[in-house]
């Protein structure tokens, strides 16, 4: 059996571990951004049992035109769990507001776990800094992790390229312009509000399943739609 990740004692207890062999397959799901429609086309494709877990790296809300109809939909599913993402965690700390949002729905996320594992896999929003034990991250670097410069944002060399360590970490937050898979890393928030594709993966298989949102909600600037790459692993 694998052990799961070692927290900080304030992370651990926003921490979720599942068991794999409950469910008859596992699906993570890329940044949703308020993209109802595009996540009902997604899920039509999928098409998952009660019996299969669906699992959001989170950034449920915010940007798209129908956060509350998303979370609905998160909510009301049994077989559907999120993480927390950074745009959640924006309206936790009351730097956001969603007024369509009701007090039940924000305590919902207020509820959300930070990270969800099972296995040898890990579920966070923004990442990891593998230059450090996970024990050592804060919330802020779990939610936001991008690159491994200090304040780089998108500057090279990121965090998922240069991992080689376990757990194999499922990630969003950062745009990427096609899925992103390695041994150690697979990112899946394809832009769906930015005119991209929202993505998920099936653990079963190893496969992504996309869909196309059909209508662009706000746009980004080509400069932070990343292209992934591996990297030779970093002494930074």
């Amino acid at each position: 059996m694998v052990a799961p990740p070692t927290f900080n004692p304030a992370i651990d207890a926003s921490h979720r571990r599942i068991h794999s062999n409950e469910w008859e397959d596992i699906y993570v799901v890329g940044d949703v951004h308020g993209c109802r429609a595009t996540l009902e086309g997604l899920l039509s494709r999928l098409d998952p049992t009660p019996e299969e877990l669906v699992v959001f790296v989170g950034d449920l809300v915010r940007k798209g035109p129908d956060s509350a109809g998303v979370v609905d939909i998160v909510r009301r599913t049994p077989n559907f769990i999120t993480v927390r993402g950074n745009n959640e965690q924006k309206l936790i700390d009351g730097r956001k507001s969603i007024p369509s949002l009701t007090d039940d729905d924000l305590s919902w996320i207020a509820s959300l776990p930070v990270a969800i594992s099972w296995d040898d896999s890990l579920v966070v929003h923004g990442g990891v800094d593998h230059r450090k034990p996970i024990a050592e991250h804060e919330l802020t670097e779990l939610l936001n992790m991008r690159s491994l410069v200090p304040d780089g944002s998108y500057d090279r060399p990121y965090w998922f390229e240069t991992r080689r360590d376990a757990p194999r970490i499922f990630f969003g937050h950062t745009v990427l312009s096609e899925p992103f898979e390695t041994s150690s890393a697979v990112g899946l928030d394809t832009g769906c509000v930015y005119g991209g594709q929202l993505t998920a993966y099936r653990c079963s298989t190893g496969k992504f399943i996309t869909v196309d949102p059909g209508t662009t909600h706000e746009d980004r600037s080509a400069d932070s739609i990343v292209d992934p790459e591996r990297a030779p692993p970093t002494s930074i």
